[in-house]
């Protein structure tokens, strides 16, 4: 029932090394961590706006105008050389307490075009 609360009775998702929900477990890529960055970034076309960028910590924040409004933090992180790891946490902007799943669908949809461009590779 948690589970349930926490997918379609929140106006938040956000990923995790060791999440109970398979679909927000953070992705690992072969590939080097300016391309992913690069990548990540370019997903976010206008009209949405990328408010910051921090390539020494490996995140952008991002004002996604999608079908809904939203807060992106997309953390991109090289954990060794060829691996890199990507964490989202998208708060949406439903102006109500709930948004039915939307934050953790459109993160699963971040990921689909990611794992479209890049290997996935296991996290060890």
């Amino acid at each position: 029932m948690k589970a349930f609360i926490s997918r379609y009775l929140s106006t938040h998702s956000e990923t995790s090394e060791q999440h109970k929900d398979t679909a927000l477990i953070t992705h690992y890529y072969k590939a080097k961590h300016d391309e992913v960055f690069r990548a990540v970034e370019e997903m976010f076309p206008s009209p949405s706006e990328i408010k910051a960028v921090s390539r020494e910590r490996g995140e952008l924040t991002i004002t996604y105008k999608g079908k809904r409004r939203a807060f992106v933090v997309a953390t991109i992180i090289m954990v060794r050389p060829f691996r890199t790891a990507v964490d989202f946490s998208v708060t949406t902007d439903s102006g109500g307490p709930v948004d039915f799943g939307y934050s953790r669908n459109l993160i699963v949809q971040f990921y689909e075009q990611l794992d479209r461009q890049f290997t996935a590779v296991d996290p060890g």
